[in-house]
């Protein structure tokens, strides 16, 4: 996936994204549309599963180690992270329990006890909820052989969905797992599909699509369109596609900075806020007014983000990949 330029780069936009959304929001300003950075990641999430899946051929077991290595630990440190901080009286309108912080750190989705949302200690994990269940079905579905994995596919996140939308289930979980959001992992895992199967637009659609896709999300921005699943899966699906409609004709060049904020993007998504949280404090007691303490929020939460890419995230993925490594040695010796 790595050599796929244009996802990286839309994992950056979706990253970043959330970024100046969380900043603006902590600053007293709005970028709502910021928020959309989520379907987008829901979308490529899918995408890279579906193509992942169908080129290396992962067992259920294996499939599920490597995601769960790849997201669970920077999680858990972040959210211990943030546990910490609210034991030490750093943020005051957080309410900790016990279950609060299990179900966190055991992607369980639940209401916080702090504001009454359905989130976690760390309050942009709820993502992680979606992302870990759809990583559950899919390794469910790898234990089908192969052309009976995508139908699998929609028939179970359209019952889910289905069921959501005709019951509208209150719990956490159920409202959780039957959010139209799921929707937006089987858009991704289509386009895969279709990516597999040499069936992509020709290359003369891609900047078109891609243009009304960001039209679409401004639309969005500025409330002519619903913000929410209905108008957001089918933009980015379609922003998705007219990145690789230009991917496949070889007209997506590398971009080292872009690239490189797609690869340090999760570490970026767990890390900002709580940068954001330490500038806007600081602000406040420097006297800087809004739009300075917006800037110096996105700086701080991105460059928090790649810190922590540099100094968790790289060597947490090196000590699994040698881990597994001395494995096979183990096991071929």
């Amino acid at each position: 996936m790595n050599k796929l330029y244009g996802i990286q780069y839309l994992r950056a936009v979706a990253a970043l994204g959330v970024v100046v959304f969380h900043a603006a929001e902590r600053n007293g300003g709005h970028f709502t549309i910021g928020a959309a950075g989520v379907d987008i990641f829901f979308v490529v999430s899918g995408f890279i599963m579906w193509v992942l899946a169908e080129t290396r051929q992962p067992s259920p077991t294996a499939f599920l180690r490597e995601r769960i290595e790849r997201i669970v630990p920077l999680y858990w440190i972040a959210t211990a992270v943030m546990v910490a901080g609210g034991m030490a009286g750093l943020f005051p309108k957080m309410k900790l329990t016990a279950f609060h912080v299990f179900g966190s750190l055991a992607f369980i989705p639940h209401v916080s006890p702090s504001d009454g949302g359905t989130w976690p200690v760390l309050v942009q994990g709820w993502t992680l909820n979606y992302e870990m269940f759809f990583y559950i079905l899919f390794a469910a579905v790898l234990f089908l052989p192969a052309a009976r994995r995508f139908p699998a596919l929609v028939l179970l996140f359209g019952v889910l969905v289905g069921f959501g939308l005709v019951l509208q289930p209150d719990g956490a979980v159920l409202r959780t797992y039957t959010s139209p959001l799921m929707a937006e992992f089987l858009i991704g895992a289509a386009i895969g599909k279709m990516w597999l199967a040499n069936r992509m637009p020709p290359a003369t659609l891609g900047v078109p699509l891609i243009i009304v896709s960001v039209a679409g999300f401004t639309l969005v921005g500025f409330g002519y369109l619903p913000f929410g699943p209905a108008a957001l899966a089918p933009l980015s699906g379609m922003l998705l596609v007219g990145v690789l409609c230009l991917e496949k004709a070889g007209r997506v060049r590398h971009m080292r900075v872009p690239a490189y904020l797609g690869d340090a993007s999760y570490s970026i998504y767990l890390w900002h806020t709580i940068a954001i949280s330490v500038v806007v404090k600081a602000s406040g007691i420097a006297g800087l007014s809004a739009l300075p303490a917006f800037v110096l929020s996105i700086v701080a939460g991105t460059v928090a983000g790649l810190v922590c890419h540099e100094l968790l995230e790289k060597p947490i993925a090196a000590w699994f990949k040698a881990r597994r490594h001395r494995a096979r040695v183990r096991y071929a010796g």
